[in-house]
C-alpha cells in the first residue's frame, strides 16, 4: 500500500479522469483527448478483475479461498497466480523485507476488513509469530491456475497489489491506446507508451495535502509508502499497515514516507516498502541498488538517493 501521488496533468484540457477502485482513488490521463473514455473503461475493467480475484477482504475472492486452505493446492484464476508471482519476486529482490505471507499478522493486529470499515474493537491484539523470512520460498505456483501457500500462513498482497494493478492497466494501454498515458492507483503511478515528454507527478504524504513535491516522470513507475495514512487503533494502540516481517509488528517509524521510482510500479513499491521496514539502513540500501528515492523522516527531515531531482552530486 502507498501514500499519495498523482499525475498532475493539465486539468483544464479534459484529458484526465478520476474514479474510485480497489478502495482508493484512481487517476488516469492521456495525451489524446479522444482516447480518455477508452482509457477509463480499460482501467475499470482491469481493476474490477483484480478486486474480484485478489482482494483479502472479499470472501468470494480467489485469494480468500487460498487463505482458507493453507498447505493445499487451490485452483484459482491465473490472474492470482500472476499477482502472487509479482509478490514472490518482490520478496526475492528485497531478501524477504517485502513479504507476501503477512495476512495472519495483519488480521491479528485488527486489519481484518476493508480499511474504511475498521473500528477500534477495544480488544487486545493477539500476537502472531512473524513468518519465517524465507517462507515465501515455500509458495507454490501453477501458471495454469493453482496456488499453494505453506500451512499456518495467509497471503496479503498489500505491499505489491495496487502497484501491480497500475502496471496491468499500463499494459492494457500499451495494447489499446495509440499515444502516451499515465495511471495512478492509490498513489502508485505508471507511465504507458512513454514518448519522451515527462508527466508532472505531484507527491504528497496524504491525499489532498497542499504541500506537494512535483517531479517529472517520463517512463517506468513511482510509488510512495507511508506510515501516515492507513492507521487504526486496537485497544487504544495506534497501528500502521506496513509490517516488519522480522517481528510481525508495524515497522518502527523512522520514515513517515518513502517515495521511490523503478522500471515498473511494482518494483518502485517494493523498494519504498522495504525502505520503511529497514529504517535507518534504508538510504544505504537504496543507494546500493541504484534506486532513486525521497525519504521523509518522522521529524520532517528529507533524504534523497540516486538521481532524485535537486539532489547535490556527492
Amino acid at each position: 500500500m502507498t501514500g499519495h501521488a498523482s499525475a498532475a496533468a493539465d486539468r483544464t484540457s479534459g484529458c484526465w479522469a478520476s474514479f474510485a477502485a480497489l478502495g482508493t482513488s484512481t487517476f488516469v490521463a492521456v495525451r489524446e483527448a479522444h482516447e480518455l473514455d477508452l482509457a477509463v473503461t480499460l482501467a475499470r475493467e482491469v481493476l474490477t478483475d483484480v478486486d474480484e480475484v485478489c482482494s483479502r477482504f472479499r470472501d468470494d475472492s480467489d485469494l480468500s479461498r487460498v487463505n482458507a486452505h493453507p498447505g493445499r493446492w487451490v485452483e484459482v484464476d491465473p490472474l492470482l497466480v500472476a499477482a502472487v508471482r509479482v509478490a514472490v519476486d518482490a520478496a526475492r529482490d528485497t531478501g524477504g523485507l517485502v513479504h507476501p505471507l503477512l495476512g495472519r499478522q495483519l488480521v491479528q493486529l485488527g486489519y481484518d476488513r476493508d480499511f474504511d470499515l475498521l473500528v477500534d474493537l477495544g480488544q487486545d491484539a493477539e500476537e502472531a509469530d512473524p513468518p519465517t523470512l524465507g517462507s515465501w520460498h515455500l509458495i507454490d505456483l501453477d501458471p495454469a491456475g493453482a496456488v499453494r501457500i505453506p500451512g499456518g500462513t495467509s497471503l496479503d498482497l498489500g505491499a505489491t497489489g495496487k502497484a501491480w494493478a497500475a502496471d496491468l492497466v499500463a499494459a492494457a494501454y500499451e495494447e489499446r491506446l495509440s499515444a502516451g498515458a499515465v495511471v495512478s492507483v492509490g498513489g502508485d503511478v505508471r507511465i504507458a507508451r512513454p514518448d519522451g515528454t515527462p508527466w508532472p507527478v505531484s507527491v504528497t504524504e496524504r491525499p489532498g495535502d497542499a504541500d506537494a513535491t512535483l517531479v517529472a516522470l517520463d517512463h517506468g513507475g513511482l510509488a510512495t509508502s507511508s506510515t501516515q495514512v492507513r492507521r487504526w487503533s486496537r485497544s487504544g494502540v495506534r497501528h500502521h499497515h506496513l509490517l516488519d516481517p522480522r517481528t510481525g509488528q508495524p515497522a518502527r517509524e523512522v520514515w513517515r514516507t518513502v517515495t521511490a521510482t523503478g522500471p515498473t510500479c511494482a518494483a518502485a513499491n517494493a523498494a519504498s516498502t522495504a525502505a520503511v521496514v529497514l529504517g535507518e539502513d534504508a538510504p544505504d540500501w537504496l543507494e546500493d541498488r541504484g534506486v532513486t528515492a525521497r525519504l521523509v523522516a518522522t521529524g520532517g527531515e528529507v533524504r534523497t538517493t540516486g538521481a532524485w531531482p535537486g539532489r547535490s552530486a556527492r
